[in-house]
Order: structure tokens, then C-alpha cells, then sequence
């Protein structure tokens, strides 16, 4: 099996369930989006938001995909940088107990957290104080780090810091992997659509786009924009929600048709189709199969608080791996 390293924000979730949305126009953030704040918002928005209960666990896009991974029984890594706080310590411990080899690098600078403000309808809205995580620097990453693994999967909130991608790529590649990438939010690829489109060019093998994405990326509607995606990488993914996936690699193409869920929070769905979806290629098993685990294990993860899965369903998933499997 396939070895997989994972590089993104080192950021522990907060995640607090919302009764009604008015809550994101008083504090002035747009429904389903990823907004940076300082560490003064971060603090005001716990204060706001202190009657309502919350559930901590670590997180950050390509953690999530990691942790998930390494669920499904892969041997994998992350590479991320923490500060010397609770918050640092809480993921560096979470991270060793879900089996992840942490590659963490320790700043001065308090620990990144994400707060997730979850809708009644299960959408996601995400505030999210970068701290240490933000510091990675490309002087961070040694070609030791990419070496005895076979992929290297980047999330797609890292690109505003070009330099970093840049070397990571570069080195991923002397190492001999192949290289991965979740789009990870429309605001993102917006900003930073030039710089995407070169990277993906030039070292892409595996993209990961939701509807808003891959539309953000490519001016197009999901078919659409898949054959425009796989022009340029080895493996393009479209996810379209309740509607399922489609894969597209050379001339094969598949649609991967949704799984039945009881959504109740759509944190991490996108990250753990992913972990599906790369645990498959690990394993080598067709594109079809691999968007059918994806598709299982992000049906799964909605129906849950965060990105987090208890052991007794990861067992009910491994089960259902079985079965598609044959």
C-alpha cells in the first residue's frame, strides 16, 4: 500500500452549532465561506458565541484528510507548524493518537484555531486564525520529510504563500511522489486562480474540486470543468454534493453516485471524500472504486459534529469498503 504525507494548517477546530443564521450577518460573515481573522475577532467571536456548546478536535483540510487516512489504514504523515501553547500540544497529541507521524515545527506564535460555525441546514462557516500554522516557510521543509512516501497531498488554503508551495512541489517531486490538491474553498481559487493554474500545470497529478471550485477555477459547470481540470493533471474530481462525484483521468471518466445521508454538519466532507478517494489509489483499485469510498466516507462524515468519526463507525465503514471491493 501506498505511502501519504499531508502538508497544511496545523489548526485545532472549534465547533459550535448555530440555531438560526442570523448570528453570521450580525457578525458580518457570508454563509458557507472561509474568512482569516486576527486573533482579536477569534477572541470576540468567543465571546459572542459563549452560550453555545462547543466540541474541540484537530483540523485543518489536509489533517482532516490524514487523520482519515490513516482510519482507513494507510501509513501516513503530516507536515504543519503549532505554537508552544495547549492548543499546540492538544494537536500534536490528537494527531499521535489517530496514528498520524507528525512533521510539526514549533513557532513562538500562539496555535492556529478554526472556528466552525455550523448552520441549521449543516452548512459550514468557517473563521479561522491562522497563528503558527501560517509560519510554515519553505525554509521549514527538508527533502527528509518527502522521503519513504508515495503522495504528497497539499490543502488548497496554503497557496497564498506561493514560495512554500513552490518548494514543496519541487521537493515532492525530487523525492518521487505524486502530488495532490483540494481546491478547498471558492474565495481561495479566486484569489489565487493564476498561481493554481500554473502549479496544476506544472506539478498536479491529482486535483480535488467541489461545484463552487472547480466553477471558480474554471468559469464552467461541473462536467465541464472536469474535462477542462483533467487537460492539465494525471486525475481530475469533481464533487457536486448530494449529486455525487465525477473522476476523470485520460479518456476514462466516471459518475460516482451519491451516498443516502442524514447531514447534521458538512465539516471535513470534502477532506474525508479525499481520504476515500487517495486511500483507494493506494490500494490501487479503479477510479470508480476509489470515488465510491470517497463518496462513503463523506457520507458518513456529515452525519456527525465536525470531522471526527467514532471507531465504531470507521468499523461500519470498513465493512462497506469490503463490500464494494468485492
Amino acid at each position: 500500500m501506498k505511502r501519504i504525507l499531508g502538508m497544511g494548517n496545523a489548526l485545532t477546530d472549534i465547533l459550535l452549532q448555530i440555531e438560526h443564521d442570523e448570528v453570521l450577518a450580525t457578525l458580518n460573515l457570508p454563509k458557507g465561506s472561509m474568512q482569516l481573522v486576527n486573533g482579536q475577532f477569534s477572541d470576540q467571536l468567543g465571546t459572542v458565541l459563549s452560550g453555545i456548546a462547543r466540541k474541540m478536535a484537530t483540523g485543518g483540510s489536509a489533517s482532516n484528510t490524514i487523520n482519515g487516512l490513516t482510519k482507513l489504514g494507510v501509513t501516513a504523515g503530516f507536515v504543519g507548524k503549532v505554537g508552544k501553547d495547549d492548543v499546540g500540544t492538544f494537536f500534536t497529541n490528537d494527531s499521535i493518537n489517530n496514528g498520524v507521524t507528525p512533521h510539526l515545527l514549533i513557532s513562538e506564535t500562539p496555535s492556529g484555531r478554526c472556528t466552525v460555525l455550523v448552520s441549521p441546514d449543516g452548512e459550514r462557516t468557517l473563521c479561522t486564525f491562522l497563528g503558527a500554522s501560517c509560519e510554515l516557510d519553505a525554509n521549514d521543509l527538508t527533502l527528509e520529510m518527502f522521503q519513504n512516501y508515495d503522495i504528497f497531498h497539499i490543502e488548497g488554503y496554503l497557496v497564498q504563500n506561493h514560495e512554500l508551495i513552490r518548494t514543496a512541489v519541487r521537493l515532492a517531486k525530487e523525492a518521487g511522489l505524486k502530488v495532490s490538491i483540494d481546491l478547498a474553498s471558492y474565495n481561495v481559487v479566486e484569489e489565487n486562480l493564476a498561481f493554481l493554474n500554473e502549479i496544476i500545470r506544472e506539478y498536479v497529478d491529482i486535483v480535488f474540486a467541489n461545484e463552487e471550485e472547480a466553477r471558480a477555477f474554471t468559469n464552467k459547470e461541473p462536467q465541464d470543468a472536469l474535462i477542462h481540470i483533467s487537460n492539465h493533471c494525471d486525475i481530475a474530481v469533481v464533487k457536486i454534493g448530494k449529486e455525487g462525484s465525477y473522476v476523470k483521468s485520460g479518456d476514462s471518466s466516471v459518475q460516482v453516485q451519491p451516498r443516502t445521508a442524514n447531514c447534521i454538519d458538512t465539516t471535513g466532507a470534502g477532506d474525508l471524500y479525499a481520504a476515500g478517494f487517495l486511500y483507494g489509489l493506494a490500494c490501487n483499485y479503479s477510479l470508480d472504486v476509489c470515488g465510491r469510498i470517497g463518496s462513503l466516507v463523506s457520507a458518513n462524515v456529515v452525519e456527525v459534529l465536525g470531522a471526527k468519526m467514532t471507531d465504531e463507525v470507521w468499523a461500519t465503514i470498513h465493512e462497506e469498503i469490503d463490500l464494494i471491493i468485492g
